[in-house]
């Protein structure tokens, strides 16, 4: 692919629109850049980029920009605009990040996909390829663009890639050496419209495969797992239900890796760190990946072993009183919440609330009602929160984080848990989730604090 000369607009200068620049610009196209956020908002870097004939326009998106452009790359950020439907429709090239970065790598790319467990999944399986000896690197939502790998590429290396839907949307040549999709739930229907959108861009990871590749699919899920009759690439699947004879699964506590006859004992699931049912998918996931990349039984377990999670995703903060503290705040969509919700047998204190990506909140009403003993409801979604859970669940309201860590605390008895679980994204009142999360966990050791100072 060319680009050299050619008109390329970026749209949204974060971490990928920088890493976007820094490649057109080495490869001679004329780029511009348009970023709803006022310049000021950027700091010092546009000075910098501007001394490299970047060009900008900031505080607004103007169509005759995109009209004009020869291919528009949207961030994996960037909001659905009507500008960049009308530069479509128009004839003018829409490429996603990662579609740009697989013309032009060296290398096999991991694409890793699904409503929940993207971060997990990919962190973990970069973690057992490199264990093992392999020249793997994380990339992706998780890590580092892809883009931004291509210079140093190599046939050799490994590129664990989560990949958004956001990012499948617009990939038209883009393949996966090997796919993972892990699950589908109502999420981003703010951004896709409909379900059916939503899971017809996701889906686009797997059907773009080829017979040489390999797709690891979720069995337990009726719709990821239906896929595998569409699919041409050699499928393996993960199932905590039911064996399967290609893949892996759960039989009387271990996880078992099958190929055809030969089978394998991985790891009991009682070893691994990560709660919950979710994270034992997660992890079955993982091992395939590494599995069907050449890793080894030993090394596997050890890295399983040695996984204790990521930041915001049920992340343990502290003991108050008898009382722990959770931080779920990458839980943004309704299903992630009821995951973490399954992850607990003990009476939960439940933080809810954020804006609202088009969730039915009414399929929180029976997990709430089997385990939460309070939901403290917070931010712009709360109003719809609470009608959709009334008469299931005792509720409170709260106006800041502060003021429902607080409440949060104040209901919980000691042996139960306060749960930062927000089915929501945190833009009403944070730049990103894990700002949320961070100041979760500031309060809680407020808290603490407050009590020891007492004990003074």
């Amino acid at each position: 692919m060319d680009i050299a000369g050619k008109n390329v607009l970026i749209v949204g200068f974060g971490k990928t629109g920088e890493a976007l620049a820094a490649f057109l610009v080495r490869r001679g196209a004329r780029v511009t850049v348009s970023e709803i956020r006022e310049e000021d908002r950027l700091g010092r870097k546009v000075a910098l980029w501007k001394s490299r004939n970047v060009r900008f326009e900031t505080g607004r998106h103007l169509l005759l920009t995109f009209l004009k452009a020869d291919i528009i790359i949207p961030s994996p950020g960037a909001a659905a605009l009507p500008e960049i439907d009308a530069a479509e429709k128009a004839g003018v090239r829409v490429l996603s990040e990662i579609e740009l970065a697989a013309r032009f790598l060296k290398g096999k790319i991991v694409g890793i996909t699904g409503t929940n467990g993207k971060s997990t999944t990919a962190t973990l399986a970069h973690k057992i390829l490199k264990e093992a000896g392999l020249h793997s690197y994380l990339a992706g939502n998780i890590g580092t663009p892809l883009i931004s790998f291509v210079e140093k590429s190599r046939d050799h290396h490994i590129y664990v890639t989560e990949i958004s839907s956001f990012q499948l949307e617009h990939i038209a040549t883009f393949r996966a050496a090997v796919s993972v999709f892990l699950n589908i739930s109502q999420n981003h229907l703010d951004w896709h419209g409909t379900f059916e959108e939503y899971f017809s861009a996701k889906r686009k990871l797997v059907l773009a495969q080829g017979p040489g590749d390999i797709a690891v699919l979720n069995a337990d899920d009726r719709l990821v797992g239906g896929l595998a009759r569409h699919i041409p690439a050699r499928i393996y699947l993960f199932s905590r239900r039911r064996e399967v004879r290609q893949g892996c699964f759960l039989k009387d506590d271990w996880i078992i890796l099958r190929d055809g006859k030969k089978k394998e004992k991985l790891i009991r699931s009682t070893e691994i760190p990560l709660p919950g049912l979710h994270n034992l998918e997660n992890v079955m996931a993982a091992a395939l990946v590494g599995w069907v990349l050449g890793a080894g039984i030993r090394t596997m377990r050890s890295s399983i072993r040695a996984f204790s999670g990521l930041e915001h995703r049920l992340e343990r903060v502290l003991s108050l009183r008898g009382v722990d503290f959770v931080n779920d705040s990458k839980a943004t969509t309704v299903d992630a919440t009821v995951k973490a919700l399954q992850s607990y047998d003990r009476k939960i204190v439940l933080i809810l609330g954020g804006r609202d990506k088009g969730a039915d909140f009414r399929l929180l009403r029976r997990p709430v009602r089997r385990i939460v003993k309070l939901a403290v409801l917070l931010g712009e979604s709360k109003a719809k929160i609470a009608a959709a859970l009334r008469g299931a669940v005792p509720l409170a309201e709260a106006r800041s984080l502060a003021e429902a860590t607080r409440l949060a605390f104040a209901a919980a008895g000691r042996g139960e848990v306060v749960l930062l679980a927000p089915a929501c994204t945190s833009f009403d009142m944070f730049k990103n989730f894990e700002a949320r999360g961070r100041a979760f966990k500031r309060e809680v050791r407020k808290l603490r604090e407050s009590f020891q100072g007492k004990k003074a």
